[in-house]
């Protein structure tokens, strides 16, 4: 597929956009607005004007289709309002019913062939069948002619990195153009496919796209769909045809499963009988991975129950792609240890995020090893056994979420959720070459998980590379109403998009103090200098800042009052009454807390450090007041042995948290990416940082360096 496409008729000149970075933005073309005897045809008055309307329909069904076969993100909207219509403005309920001489005899909420008008949930309120979404096409549901207003569109296009804009839909002189003019203010380049939308007024019509497009471009381009069909095909048979992976030992990526699933080249169940297969010979490698693991048969027919679920239908977008989890994350009618025999219950629902994923048709294999009580960052406190690093039997796998990056380093499995309190999503993918994601915290679903301290928890996800992680994200990255820590989804940052992209476009972005560096084994300097090189040619610009805030936020996590959140969160009187039953190193970490002399207004005292540290932080990240787009540290300053984290247990398990003990404390975003490898042949990783909300931008400067890593190893 070519990197760029080209509308070369647009107006008022060629439209060129990526299609990786473009959606295609379906307005409103629901049965209220395009079927008779619905809010559209009332509005609209005149029968033949309306008909006339959903002439568009097959021209955009063929681009919706092309759109897909080519990689375009699909979003859809829909107008309407909540069933008690608190949502509904006075003044657009009234204003056209109350027209003098108007002939709206009809208003939004009242009763009409098709159910209540414009009003959610409604026959009338869904999407035509020609144009219905795919699983894992973002539906905009708005309460406004503009698509922004009480949504999470500025959002869902940030996080999926999109730049280009192209539209359809009704009606071009409202919902369509309105929604694009709030586009072009946020920086995204956008383009009206003048055949693929349509409205009630044939004069407002065209003098909306005279409007878009006119004074050179004031908001944008008006394309034809002719243009749109022509570059997609000469694309498309530019590029040589691809053959599908053969099978073999590997576990191919989730892009792969679901080509190769298309192809009708594997199914789930064989896919599921090779992770077993697997998971079984690295039993011999390392028989410490797993927890619990489901029996082969269950996990077949799972697999088969999706095959059959799903034959002859578009699939959802994890379809048949294994998976597993931390094991302090539930999964219904199984243990959940949190690898703490006196702790361990069998969990009574899943957890939200995790049913999420299986609603996406991921298939869940087994839990995985963990530190006890999420409390480390080493892998070395577990009774179940000490995993190694996929690529050391000697070198510690890190932790908290030891086993989860195993198994996905391994090969064992697709992806795996982790946890993420003060660095544990991070430094086990560092120290195994893989990816480890931890979202701005109340961005995913806490609830059915293990607490390790509640106001800094938060899921995060291990993956081979950024686009698995990512795919994995977009699922899970759902509001949760009875999370008591979650963020709205309108509370979270948001930022203008730039079109060129970060290697285009540029970045800012800073690093710790020599000082801190100097932490870092030398080899790891030595390493993270080249990182910095490699981030420049990216497009980065390294700017000076003031790392104060993040390095006395790390200091607040066990040397202050927040580790009396840990033993709050666990529960005080179960820790009392089985401290004796601990790992010996969890036991010696919560004795200590246990027996402060802590003053209850240091609590207080800490808490506001916490709040001014956060303001800092935050401040670092502003953009608009000189702030930078993200910072890079090292994941971790060194990989100790196991040996050494077993003489050292503390003392070594704060040296390797070093650079993420500040995440969850100051509310940043992260990922961890490999960044190129010791003498040894192990996996050195760093982690590029935002600001609370600035997942996607983060993930998009992330994706430009691990593809510039990617481009180098095959020099």
């Amino acid at each position: 597929m070519a990197t760029k496409l080209s509308l070369p008729n647009a107006r008022p000149y060629a439209f060129t956009f990526p299609p990786a970075t473009t959606a295609l933005i379906i307005i409103d073309m629901q049965r209220d607005f395009v079927d008779p005897n619905g809010f559209g045809s009332i509005q609209c008055g005149n029968p033949e004007i309306f008909s006339a309307v959903r002439n568009i329909v097959p021209t955009l069904q063929k681009v919706l289709e092309v759109s897909r076969s080519i990689g375009i993100q699909v979003i859809h909207t829909r107008e309407g309002h909540r069933p008690d219509l608190s949502d509904l403005p006075q003044s657009k309920k009234v204003r056209q019913v109350n027209a003098p001489n108007g002939h709206h005899t009809m208003g939004i909420g009242d009763q009409g062939p098709m159910g209540r008008l414009l009003v959610r949930g409604e026959w009338g309120h869904d999407i035509i069948d020609e144009l219905r979404q795919l699983p894992g096409e973002p539906v905009i549901d708005k309460p406004g002619k503009g698509s922004y207003w009480g949504t999470g569109l500025h959002r869902i296009l940030l996080a999926r990195g999109i730049t280009h804009l192209l539209f359809s839909g009704v009606t071009t002189e409202c919902c369509v153009t309105t929604t694009l003019r709030e586009c072009n203010d946020r920086g995204f380049e956008c383009c009206i496919l003048s055949d693929c939308t349509g409205g009630f007024d044939q004069q407002m019509v065209t003098t909306s796209m005279d409007i878009i497009c006119g004074q050179d471009g004031l908001f944008g381009y008006i394309g034809n769909s002719s243009d749109f069909f022509a570059q997609a095909s000469k694309s498309q048979s530019l590029t040589p045809p691809s053959t599908p992976p053969v099978p073999d030992d590997s576990l191919q990526s989730i892009p792969q499963l679901q080509k190769v699933y298309k192809t009708g080249l594997f199914d789930p169940e064989m896919v599921v009988n090779s992770v077993f297969d697997r998971i079984e010979k690295y039993k011999t490698i390392d028989p410490a991975v797993w927890i619990s693991i489901q029996s082969r048969e269950d996990a077949v027919a799972a697999a088969k129950s999706l095959s059959a679920k799903y034959a002859g239908k578009q699939v959802p977008p994890l379809y048949g792609v294994p998976f597993a989890l931390k094991d302090n994350i539930d999964y219904e009618g199984v243990t959940t240890t949190a690898t703490c025999e006196a702790y361990a219950y069998v969990a009574q629902t899943t957890a939200p995020a995790v049913q999420l994923l299986l609603d996406a048709g991921a298939i869940y294999i087994g839990k995985v090893n963990m530190d006890q009580l999420a409390t480390g960052l080493s892998g070395c406190r577990s009774p179940y056994g000490t995993p190694h690093s996929v690529h050391s039997q000697d070198h510690i796998s890190g932790g908290s979420s030891s086993g989860s990056a195993v198994a996905v380093a391994a090969g064992l499995v697709s992806f795996a959720l982790g946890t993420d309190t003060a660095g544990s999503g991070r430094v086990p993918a560092a120290l195994n070459g893989i990816v480890g994601f931890k979202p701005t915290k109340g961005t995913i679903s806490a609830r059915g998980v293990v607490p390790a301290c509640k106001s800094l928890d938060t899921l995060s996800i291990m993956a081979p590379t950024l686009t698995d992680a990512r795919k994995v994200w977009y699922i899970i990255d759902q509001y949760d109403s009875l999370d008591p820590f979650a963020k709205t989804p309108l509370s979270l940052s948001l930022w203008k998009s730039d079109f060129r992209g970060p290697k285009e476009g540029g970045f800012t972005f800073g690093i710790p103090p020599t000082l801190i560096l100097e932490t870092c084994s030398q080899e790891y300097q030595n390493l993270f200098q080249a990182a910095i090189q490699k981030l420049r040619s990216c497009g980065g610009r390294l700017v000076d800042i003031d790392y104060t805030p993040f390095s006395l936020a790390g200091d607040l996590l066990y040397n202050a009052s927040l580790v009396q959140e840990r033993i709050a969160s666990i529960g005080h009187d179960f820790l009392a009454a089985n401290i004796n039953s601990l790992h010996p190193t969890t036991k010696a970490l919560f004795e200590a807390a246990l027996d402060s002399a802590l003053k209850p207004w240091q609590v207080f005292h800490d808490q506001a450090l916490q709040a001014q540290y956060t303001m800092q932080a935050q401040k670092t990240f502003d953009t608009l007041e000189g702030g930078i787009d993200m910072l890079l540290v090292p994941s971790t300053p060194c990989h100790p042995t196991i040996k050494e984290m077993e003489a050292d247990p503390l003392g070594l398990n704060a040296k390797v948290g070093t650079f993420t003990h500040a995440g969850n404390v100051v509310d940043l975003c992260g990922v961890s990416v490999n960044a190129g490898w010791t003498a040894e042949k192990l996996p050195f990783g760093v982690t590029f940082l935002g600001g609370s909300g600035y997942d996607g931008r983060v993930l998009d400067i992330a994706a430009v360096f691990e593809q510039a890593m990617k481009a180098d190893s095959k020099v």
